[in-house]
């Protein structure tokens, strides 16, 4: 027992600090992909910005308005983090 302890401490370092965050983080794109709805302003992980037009529940997918026409566009091509800067309200100083 003595000779797997040290494995044993670092598969539950690499756990704490590199799985589980990255499950954490994936439960929260989930989330945040579930929730989008019709008129929010998106950004996708290729940098192209538009509003949500319409939402395919079946397919995953929803229709994107952007100034040169309407794409469409799987719901995990969404960006999280680039779209939630995007709506957060401008900070003053």
């Amino acid at each position: 027992m003595g000779q797997f302890l040290p494995f044993i401490l670092m598969f539950v370092v690499v756990y704490f600090f590199m799985i589980a965050p990255q499950m954490k983080r994936a439960k929260k794109e989930k989330k945040f992909a579930a929730e989008l709805k019709k008129g929010d302003k998106i950004v996708t992980k290729s940098g192209l910005h538009g509003k949500i037009l319409e939402i395919g529940d079946k397919d995953n997918t929803c229709i994107i308005e952007t100034m040169s026409g309407k794409v469409k566009f799987e719901r995990s091509a969404i960006s999280m983090e680039l779209s939630t800067a995007l709506n957060a309200p401008a900070k003053t100083n």
